[in-house]
């Protein structure tokens, strides 16, 4: 979705991916398809894409992901 900005690298998302077991639910509820898996993990392939809404965050079984919505 390189179509859609916010500003670029203020987004607040992390991901450990240590924690990531590769469940994919990352990418099928993210709306801006900021991630992605390769290798049986998750990557984050479009950072500035993200608007923080935490949909991976809730999702995300291990705890491999956090961000701060409303920071960036």
């Amino acid at each position: 979705m390189k179509e859609f900005r916010y500003y670029d690298a203020v987004s607040t998302l992390l991901l450990d991916k240590e924690k990531c077991i590769g469940c994919s639910l990352c990418t099928e509820v993210c709306p801006h398809h900021v991630l992605e898996m390769h290798n049986t993990k998750a990557e984050i392939v479009d950072f500035n894409a993200c608007m923080e809404c935490g949909a991976c965050v809730t999702n995300c079984p291990s705890g491999a992901l956090t961000v701060n919505p409303g920071v960036g």
